[in-house]
């Protein structure tokens, strides 16, 4: 894969095919157990999906970027929708589609830490034709994102096409689930934190390059990252910040991984900027809310 294609012509920096989530959040004291009722804060409602995430990071980095995806016909179909383009995202390919759009249940406890329901709705229904009627789209892409909250089919449909129009192929395997060789083969890089590096079997760079990816990050929260590629393995450091909200850390991490990929950076480069733009979104609450500009950086 040549680097920077951006720069040679290419309409996107990147273009993601994914989820797009309307987040419905409560602050608690602690999770309740089984059976046990807690109080909360008041809800509130922000912009997310795995997908729609990572394309707000990169471009509120300045990155030009667009979006395929499904999005519902209520009202937190609308709001996802304009929340993408008032963050500059070339929502053409995000198909309106009848019924319930995708919903997070999301608590947070005071330490900053969330646990995630996610009802998928319209996220569901992305196919393999979708990607084919956005061919065009993929062929002005330099870096193509993909994260497992649209169907596995959908999504390998979409590796594949990128590759063959010579695009970089970044996927976070998230959330964690088997995948054909096929697709692994494809990644550069594959994206997993520790616990979705565990579930492939190996936790160690090299492990997962056996696997069959070109190159591997692996993403350690407030410890930073990991990469490897065919020029070692390198560690990188995170910033030390104070932590409200760790929702969305990791998508801001991949958007701005994107990004820097596609504008020539290599991928030791690439991950410690990213490092930089997840430290920052923890900072905040919410996800998308959090995501940092070049000018906040």
């Amino acid at each position: 894969m040549t680097e920077g294609l951006s720069g040679r012509g290419r309409a996107y920096d990147v273009v993601v095919a994914g989820s797009v989530n309307a987040d419905l959040v409560v602050r608690v004291e602690r999770r309740p157990g089984a059976g046990e009722t807690v109080l909360g804060s008041d809800l509130v409602t922000h912009p997310g999906g795995k997908g729609a995430n990572q394309a707000v990071a990169a471009a509120r980095l300045g990155g030009r970027v667009a979006f395929l995806g499904r999005a519902g016909t209520d009202g937190h179909g609308d709001f996802v929708r304009e929340t993408l383009r008032g963050d500059g995202v070339d929502t053409g390919h995000l198909i309106t589609t009848p019924g319930a759009n995708g919903v997070a249940l999301i608590t947070v406890d005071p330490s900053g830490d969330n646990s995630i329901i996610v009802s998928p709705g319209a996220n569901a229904k992305v196919t393999e034709q979708d990607v084919a009627a956005a061919r065009s789209l993929f062929a002005e892409a330099a870096v193509v994102s993909l994260q497992l909250e649209i169907p596995l089919d959908a999504v390998v449909a979409a590796a594949r096409t990128a590759a063959e129009e010579g695009a970089r192929v970044v996927f976070n395997l998230s959330p964690a689930a088997d995948v054909p060789d096929e697709l692994i083969a494809l990644c550069d890089p594959l994206v997993v934190n520790e616990h979705e590096a565990e579930f492939l079997g190996d936790a160690r760079p090299a492990g997962l390059l056996a696997r069959g990816a070109r190159s591997v990050v692996i993403t350690r929260g407030a410890d930073g990252a990991v990469v490897a590629d065919a020029r070692g393995v390198t560690e990188v450091p995170s910033p030390k910040v104070d932590v409200v909200d760790t929702t969305g850390a990791g998508d801001a991490f991949t958007g701005a991984l994107c990004l820097r990929l596609a504008q020539g950076d290599d991928l030791a480069t690439a991950a410690r900027f990213a490092a930089r733009v997840g430290a920052a979104a923890v900072r905040g609450e919410g996800a998308q809310s959090s995501f940092p500009t070049l000018e906040e950086l």
